[in-house]
């Protein structure tokens, strides 16, 4: 558990990512929607500015974010 202001909770993350030691985090709130909501305004803005986290997606949907090709529309007419 990381308790904190917003800077020493991206530090944290910062310093996990850093060393190797994740490669993501899940984020689990103690309290919805408000810490949640104080996660995402006050420390992802820190991350982004540290080259931490992304400040857009590179694809249009979840499977070419991920790498992942798009499959054949059965129902599509070709």
């Amino acid at each position: 558990m990381v308790v904190g202001t917003p800077e020493q909770v991206a530090d944290h993350v910062e310093t996990w990512w850093r060393s190797g030691a994740v490669d993501g985090f899940t984020v689990i709130p103690a309290v919805l929607p408000s810490y949640l909501e104080d996660f995402v305004d006050h420390v992802v803005p820190i991350l982004q500015a540290r080259g931490l986290f992304r400040t857009d997606y590179t694809g249009r949907t979840l499977r070419s974010h991920l790498g992942l090709r798009e499959p054949i529309n059965t129902f599509s007419r070709r």
